[in-house]
């Protein structure tokens, strides 16, 4: 049996240990925001949280997040409210959408730990995720958005 919280819900499944966390999350639990991009965690379409710390889903067995919490994008916020979405939204970033659940996880990860990032910080950062459609200004301008809000700047 493997233990582990997703988006705040603790599950308990009987799967094998081997399965990647990214068909648990979709196939298992239904949460489909997260995406199959590449499955050799080149892409960051898979991107999630484990313990805070952003993972590719896609190569990380569920066996490792076994007792730890997880967060897909459906668990950043419920409300769309979470800066990151808010920036997104507000920026209009996407364009076909869908590398954006990743997108959007690994620049939550990058601001919960560098809360006023430089281009820099926002590069290496982002550098495993792509943008088939080529959205990497405005993706750098959100992020440094939604910095501010987080901050208490200007929406």
């Amino acid at each position: 049996m493997i233990s582990l919280s997703v988006n705040g819900t603790t599950h308990r499944v009987d799967v094998p240990p081997e399965t990647s966390l990214l068909w648990f999350v979709r196939e298992t639990l239904g949460l489909t925001g997260t995406k199959y991009g590449c499955g050799i965690a080149l892409c960051g379409a898979c991107t999630v949280h484990v313990d805070g710390a952003p993972v590719r889903s896609c190569v990380t067995p569920v066996s490792a997040a076994d007792g730890k919490h997880v967060i897909t994008i459906e668990g950043l916020s419920a409300r769309t409210d979470h800066p990151v979405q808010q920036a997104w939204i507000a920026l209009d970033v996407a364009q076909c959408g869908y590398c954006q659940s990743g997108q959007l996880m690994s620049a939550a990860a990058l601001l919960a730990r560098t809360p006023n990032p430089t281009d820099a910080d926002i590069d290496d950062a982002m550098a495993g995720n792509i943008c088939r459609c080529g959205t990497y200004q405005r993706i750098r301008a959100a992020i440094h958005q939604a910095a501010a809000m987080a901050r208490g700047g200007a929406r």
